[in-house]
């Protein structure tokens, strides 16, 4: 049995999934779920919605969105071609080229 250390789903009127959903959400996850785990593990996660459901009630006006908790910039080159004009040597791994293009089997009709 999975425990994820949450208390049941009354804590959270409201946000409560049923059995057929619960086995949905293991099918889809591909997670073999036993018949008598169901009803705890729809429990845990209707818990785990209502944590969802608490976030969206956080008034986030004003916050810049973070990629990372520390402020950081990464760094940047200019967009230029630095190297070219080498088509002849990296031609020269392709198993088959003609007038300087890879040339590929034919995949549809």
């Amino acid at each position: 049995m999975i425990e994820l250390g949450l208390s049941v789903a009354e804590d959270f009127p409201g946000m409560s999934l049923d059995i057929d959903t619960v086995k949905n959400i293991a099918m889809l996850a591909r997670i073999r779920v036993a018949d008598d785990e169901l009803d705890h593990l729809a429990g845990e996660l209707s818990h785990i919605l209502g944590w969802v459901e608490q976030l969206n009630e956080v008034d986030t006006k004003g916050v810049e969105p973070m990629s990372s908790i520390v402020e950081i910039s990464l760094p940047r080159r200019s967009d230029e071609v630095v190297q070219g004009g080498e088509s002849e040597r990296v031609l020269a791994n392709a198993p088959d080229a003609k007038d300087g293009f890879f040339t590929v089997p034919k995949v549809m009709e």
